[in-house]
């Protein structure tokens, strides 16, 4: 790995959430495809369709690690969510983003595969263009406070029944990829057979 990670792409280490509001996004249409670049808080004014990543990332005891976002953030402030997420710059691609994400958030390096993605046209729902991410590590997380209030590993049973009994305690799109995800590794388990 480049040790300039952070600076060669993706946002500074000093970053501010006035800084952040400056990012540029690529605005998409319901396909994914480009069509102009604005400011991140242009696009979320204007509610642009804009690509996001999210990374669902597991220790080696199949727990997986989620994050409650600080009440500082401009985005779901206080809910639980995926282990690290974040918007994807222009000239990034959904992996590049995903590994600056994770290494921002959490201090964690490690490899990431692709396990789906959903375009808005896809649930016709205000859904971003979204790719999920997951890994496993066997680093302990080192939570960015500036962007996350708390966080830890859980035992899979325990967050599914966690989500049915409360939803509101998560994000919307951590819901969403949370049913998404089951869905995906259960058709997987199926063709194995």
């Amino acid at each position: 790995m480049n040790k300039n990670f952070n600076n060669k792409k993706g946002r500074k280490v000093k970053e501010t959430p006035e800084s952040r509001k400056r990012e540029l996004l690529e605005a998409v249409d319901e396909n994914c495809n480009p069509i102009t670049i604005l400011k991140r808080e242009e696009i979320h004014q204007k509610g642009y369709f804009h690509k996001t990543v999210h990374i669902f990332l597991f220790n080696k005891e199949g727990e997986i690690y989620l994050q409650k976002k600080s009440k500082l953030v401009e985005e779901n402030p206080g809910l639980w969510t995926s282990s690290a997420s974040g918007h994807v710059l222009v000239g990034e691609s959904f992996l590049t983003t995903a590994q600056r994400e994770l290494k921002e958030e959490l201090s964690i390096r490690t490899k990431l595969e692709e396990v789906l993605r959903i375009a808005p046209k896809d649930l016709n729902n205000d859904i971003d263009c979204l790719v999920l991410f997951t890994g496993t590590t066997s680093k302990t997380p080192k939570p960015n406070p500036l962007e996350i209030e708390t966080g830890g590993f859980f035992p899979l049973e325990k967050v599914d029944k966690w989500v049915q009994k409360n939803p509101e305690d998560f994000t919307f799109s951590f819901r969403l990829l949370w049913q998404l995800y089951w869905k995906v590794m259960t058709q997987k388990a199926l063709k194995g057979r």
